[in-house]
């Protein structure tokens, strides 16, 4: 197990949560005090302003609605007078307006006076004479570029607006102590922060120790140790963990050794059976294999532990791990190969603990390679023995059935029926026969009948059997040797042989085909082929052209007559000499069947 580095230890985390959490508590504060001392600093403020403004209010409103004799000073001086005693250094500007022209009366800055008697722009002005109420607002002084509290405030008189004062105040300063006071309390912040996370250090020590002492003692019992002991620093929660993982790693010690003992039993078990023993966790991955099972499956166990049983099964296309617990029957693994067959059967057993929960799966591998051939050679035989009887004897069946009912009074087409009977009877005979001739070439005591034969003249009499029963419409082409040939066969044997293949190639030529006959000498064998210009097989098929009962077109061969037995009966026979028999084929072209007979040149020598 890798060590857990600085930054994903737990220790960084209590320390960096209580940090945070005393950051967060700061800022809170922080906020809600600076939102409101400046709150605080403003509304104070403006209300010392307001009440300056108020008294300045009263004091215009007098000299604005006086009468006026020929002494008086006229208004505008006079507001002018009393703009002069209301100056300060917290305002930049006060202004007098008139409600009527909204012209300006008067303004306390000295160097701004070419304004009095214009009217004013300012839209908060006349907003607070129309409705009489006071206008206000922080803006930024294009001049100075500092914020201003902009204030103005209407004049009344017998419940009606005379007149505004406008009031320009500096607020900059507020806006600065806050500044500093933000200063300040970032200082505390900080320093508070580190004395937090000193004191988050010490603290998470005392938590993080006993853990660490835990994480060392369960690396120690991964290893097997279970010899080591957590130290207990203490009886809070934390201590009475380390306790209880003491008392765990003891009566963990005392489980291992049981199991221990248990599993050397097992595995003496399984080392001993002769079929294939697999075993999962609760996952489906391979926890052991025996010898067995290695050697079916072809594999060791290094490769497959820890892999999924599915895939080392080669059924993860048809089953998940899920599909084989719930298994019931077996399960047919077919690894055959093109040229050896080899099929296991298995057998699964879920694991279960007495709580139902699933613990794991146990596969029994039984190697039926030989009882499935056989089981399916069988199948297969007695399937097409009883496709190949049924349909003559459904056909006789018809026609009799057929004449029984009054068709044998029929004098044209009772003949026809009565033929088509004999002709599926010795269908039926020449199928038997072939299967009894098969039935004796399987014997154990199968003997051949071997004669010293002249094989051209041999082979030229049964082509001249064929060709004097053959139809027009097939011409047959001869390329035999002319020279004498002694070769020890069957006679009989060799006889069908070439019967069955010639038949075949007459069957299967078209109009106008040609068959044509070779023979070929070497050393040690004589080749002979029949060729035919028919339909041709398949490639795919062609291997299988001499396995029982097969044909490439089965509805055709059971009109032509065919029993699917005779290139079977002619491998047989070739093999039972000691030769091999094979074909060749083009689809749309023809089909040649070649097979060999074995030649000794000295044995003739001697014969002769």
């Amino acid at each position: 197990m890798k060590k857990v580095g600085f930054f994903r230890s737990i220790h960084l985390k209590f320390v960096i949560i209580y940090v945070l959490l005393i950051l967060v508590a700061m800022q809170i504060i922080g906020v809600y005090f600076v939102r409101k001392l400046e709150t605080t600093l403003m509304t104070n403020y403006q209300n010392s302003v307001k009440q300056r403004v108020n008294l300045l209010v009263y004091d215009i409103q007098e000299e604005m609605v006086k009468e006026r004799g020929k002494e008086d000073p006229t208004k505008e001086d006079a507001i002018r007078e009393i703009l002069k005693g209301y100056r300060s250094s917290d305002i930049s500007e006060i202004r007098v307006i008139d409600g009527g022209s909204f012209k300006i009366l008067g303004t306390s800055n000295s160097n701004n006076q070419g304004i009095v008697g214009q009217r004013t722009p300012d839209l908060k002005i006349k907003r607070s004479i129309v409705f009489e109420e006071d206008e206000d607002a922080i803006q930024m002084d294009k001049k100075s570029t500092k914020r201003v509290w902009v204030l103005s405030t209407p004049i009344m008189h017998n419940n009606e607006a005379i007149g505004a004062v406008y009031l320009v105040a500096k607020v900059e300063n507020i806006f600065s102590q806050m500044k500093d006071i933000n200063k300040i309390l970032a200082t505390g912040t900080a320093i508070a922060l580190i004395f937090t996370a000193i004191l988050g250090i010490l603290l998470a020590q005392t938590i993080t120790r006993p853990i660490s002492d835990m994480r060392k003692q369960a690396l120690a019992m991964t290893r097997g140790n279970f010899s080591r002991k957590v130290k207990v620093y203490g009886y809070d929660e934390i201590g009475q963990l380390a306790l209880t993982f003491n008392n765990l790693t003891k009566k963990l010690q005392e489980a291992q050794a049981t199991t221990e003992g248990e599993k050397r039993k097992l595995s003496s078990v399984i080392s001993h059976m002769t079929d294939g023993v697999i075993s999962t966790d609760r996952k489906g991955r391979i926890i052991l294999i025996n010898a067995p099972a290695e050697e079916m499956l072809g594999v060791s166990r290094e490769t497959v532990l820890s892999q999924p049983i599915v895939s080392v099964l080669g059924l993860d296309e048809d089953y998940t791990f899920d599909d084989l617990l719930q298994e019931k029957d077996s399960i047919i693994l077919d690894y055959s190969t093109k040229g050896k067959p080899f099929i296991l059967r298995a057998n699964f057993s879920v694991i279960q603990k007495e709580s139902g929960f699933v613990n794991g799966l146990i596969a029994v591998l039984y190697d039926v390679t030989e009882q499935e051939k056989i089981d399916m050679e069988r199948r297969e035989f007695v399937a097409n023995v009883s496709h190949e009887l049924r349909t003559p004897l459904t056909t006789m069946r018809s026609y009799l059935e057929a004449l029984a009912e009054g068709a044998w009074k029929d004098e044209e087409i009772a003949p026809n029926f009565l033929e088509t009977t004999r002709n599926e009877t010795e269908r039926m005979i020449r199928l038997v026969n072939d299967l009894l001739q098969l039935s004796r070439m399987d014997s154990v005591d199968y003997r051949l009948s071997k004669e010293w034969v002249n094989f051209p003249v041999f082979f030229n009499r049964i082509i001249d059997r064929f060709e004097m029963t053959k139809s027009q419409y097939v011409t047959f082409v001869r390329e035999v040797d002319e020279d004498a040939i002694f070769v020890e066969i069957d006679e009989d044997k060799i006889t069908q042989v070439l019967d069955n293949i010639i038949s075949n190639a007459m069957k299967y030529s078209p109009e106008g085909g040609t068959i044509t006959f070779r023979t070929e000498l070497s050393e040690d064998k004589i080749t002979l082929s029949i060729s035919d210009e028919g339909v041709g097989i398949p490639k795919d098929n062609l291997e299988k052209i001499f396995d029982r009962f097969y044909r490439v077109d089965k509805a055709r061969t059971r009109k032509l007559g065919g029993t699917g037995l005779g290139l079977a009966i002619a491998k047989e026979m070739v093999n039972a000499h000691g030769g091999e028999i094979w074909a060749t084929s083009v689809e749309g072209k023809g089909t040649t069947i070649f097979f060999t007979l074995p030649y000794d040149q000295n044995a003739e020598d001697d014969w002769s």
